[in-house]
C-alpha cells in the first residue's frame, strides 16, 4: 500500500516537471533573447534599431539637403540677397504655422528636467525650416536639427514599447547620439559628444546611456553611409602630420591660446546680436527675414561664408588668401554665424566652428610660416571647439576621425586648453543642468 502511494507521488512530481518543461520550452520559443547565452538581449536590438533608424533618418535629410542646395546654389551675386531674405521669410511662416521647435537649450533642458523626452510634435517644423535654412545660404549645419529629430524619434518608440523612467532618457540619447555619429563619421566620438554636450561639468552623469548610444551609432554611421555612398574616411584632406616631436605639444597649447580667445569673442558675438535681435519686437517671419537680408549681404561681398562650411573648408585648405582677407573672413564669419544663431535661422554651429578654426589655423600659419599647418589648424580648431561647446573629450575623437590626423596627444591638449580657458557661462546655458 504504501508502495503504491509513493509510485502515485512519484507519478505527479514528473507529471508537473514534464509539464512545467513543456511551458519553459514555449516560453524560449516566445522569448528567445532571454534564455541566450550572449550578453546582448532585446535592449540591444532596440538600440540598433534606433540607430538603423536615425541613419534613414539622417541619410535621407542629407540628400534632400545636398539637391535641395544644389537648386539654390545656382543663384550668386546680388541675388543672394533677396533669395536668402526670402528664404528666412519662408523659414519664419513655417515656425509661425507648425509651431516653433526649439533651440538646444530646450532640448537640453529636456533631457534634464523632463525625464529625456523630446516631444516629436515639433518635427515636421524643425525639418522644413532647417532645411530652407541650410540650403540657401545659412551659416548653421544639419547637426542640431537631425540631433532634434532622431533623439524626439527615439522618446517616441522606447514610449510606444512602454519603457519608462531612465530607459526613455538611454534611448533618446542614443538616437541624439546616431544623428551626430551619422554627420561626423566617428561611432565613439559621437556618442561621447551626446553626453559631453548635456552637462560639461558631470559628463558621467548619464553614464548609464553610453552603451545605448554606441550600438546605436555604429549602427547608424552604416546605414547613413550605406544610403548617402560618403566614403568611411576624413571628411577633410588636411596636408599629412610628420615626425611629431615633443615640442608640439608646447606648440599646440599654445596655438589654442588663439583658439580660446576666437571662442571669448564667438560667445560676446552670440549675446551682443542675441540682445539687439530680442529688443526688436517683430514677428518671427519677420525677424528671420531681416537674418537672411543681413547674411545674404555679407555673403553678397564675401561668398566664402555662405553655408555652414564642409564645402567651404576644402576650398580655404587648398585655396592661396592673403593674410588680410583671412583676418577679414575669420571675422565676418564669426559674425554670419551669431546672425543666423540668433535671429531664429535653424542649425547647428560645431561644425561652423570646425570652418572658423580652420582659417584662423591659416592666418596663424601666414605669420609663422616654418610651423606645421595641419597641427595648427587642427588645434585651432578643437580649443575652438571645446571653447564653445564645452565638449573637451569627444572633440579630440571626432577632429581625429574627421581630419585623419593620427597623434592625438597634441590635439588632447589643445583641446583642454580651450576648455579651461572657455567663459565661466556656457554659451548653452543648459548646460549648467546640475547647477540649477
Amino acid at each position: 500500500m504504501q508502495y503504491k502511494i509513493q509510485q502515485k507521488d512519484f507519478d505527479l512530481i514528473m507529471k508537473h516537471s514534464t509539464s512545467k518543461k513543456i511551458f519553459e520550452l514555449r516560453h524560449t520559443l516566445k522569448n528567445p533573447l532571454k534564455t541566450n547565452p550572449f550578453v546582448y538581449n532585446k535592449d540591444f536590438l532596440l538600440w540598433t534599431i534606433i540607430g538603423i533608424v536615425g541613419g534613414i533618418i539622417s541619410g535621407g535629410y542629407w540628400i534632400v539637403l545636398e539637391n535641395f542646395t544644389a537648386v539654390l546654389k545656382i543663384i550668386e551675386g546680388i541675388f543672394v540677397i533677396p533669395l536668402m531674405t526670402i528664404a528666412g521669410l519662408a523659414a519664419g511662416l513655417i515656425i509661425h504655422k507648425l509651431g516653433d521647435p526649439g533651440e538646444i537649450d530646450l532640448m537640453v533642458d529636456n533631457i534634464h528636467f523632463k525625464g529625456g523626452r523630446l516631444n516629436p510634435k515639433s518635427n515636421p517644423s524643425m525639418i522644413l525650416s532647417s532645411l530652407i535654412c541650410i540650403a540657401s545660404g545659412g551659416s548653421l549645419g544639419p547637426e542640431a536639427p537631425l540631433v532634434q529629430v532622431v533623439g524626439s524619434t527615439g522618446t517616441y518608440i522606447s514610449r510606444k514599447l512602454g519603457y519608462k523612467g531612465e530607459d526613455i532618457r538611454s534611448i533618446t540619447i542614443a538616437g541624439m547620439a546616431s544623428a551626430f555619429t551619422a554627420l561626423f563619421g566617428a561611432p565613439l566620438g559621437g556618442s561621447l559628444f551626446a553626453l559631453e554636450i548635456l552637462d560639461h561639468k558631470h559628463v558621467t552623469k548619464y553614464y548609464k546611456a553610453f552603451m545605448p548610444a554606441l550600438v546605436a551609432s555604429c549602427a547608424s554611421y552604416l546605414v547613413f553611409v550605406l544610403i548617402t555612398h560618403l566614403n568611411l574616411g576624413p571628411a577633410w584632406n588636411f596636408p599629412p602630420y610628420k615626425n611629431p616631436k615633443l615640442g608640439d605639444i608646447f606648440y599646440a597649447v599654445a596655438y589654442s591660446l588663439a583658439g580660446a580667445a576666437t571662442g571669448w569673442l564667438f560667445t560676446l558675438l552670440i549675446k551682443s546680436f542675441k540682445l539687439l535681435f530680442n529688443k526688436i519686437s517683430i514677428a518671427i517671419y519677420y525677424k528671420l527675414a531681416l537674418g537672411g537680408f543681413l547674411l545674404g549681404t555679407i555673403a553678397y561681398f564675401i561668398p566664402l561664408t555662405r553655408y555652414f562650411g564642409h564645402e567651404q573648408l576644402t576650398e580655404v585648405l587648398t585655396g592661396s588668401f592673403t593674410i588680410q582677407f583671412l583676418c577679414l573672413l575669420l571675422i565676418m564669419k564669426l559674425i554670419a554665424i551669431a546672425i543666423t544663431a540668433t535671429s531664429g535661422w535653424r542649425g547647428g554651429f560645431i561644425i561652423p566652428l570646425l570652418f572658423a578654426g580652420t582659417v584662423l589655423g591659416l592666418v596663424i600659419y601666414q605669420l609663422f610660416p616654418g610651423q606645421n599647418l595641419t597641427l595648427i589648424t587642427v588645434c585651432c580648431m578643437a580649443a575652438l571647439n571645446a571653447s564653445v561647446t564645452r565638449t573637451p573629450v569627444s572633440i579630440i575623437i571626432l577632429l581625429a576621425a574627421m581630419t585623419g590626423f593620427q597623434n592625438i596627444v597634441p590635439i588632447m591638449f589643445a583641446s583642454l586648453t580651450g576648455y579651461f580657458l572657455a567663459p565661466k557661462s556656457p554659451l548653452i546655458h543648459a548646460q549648467m543642468g546640475m547647477d540649477k
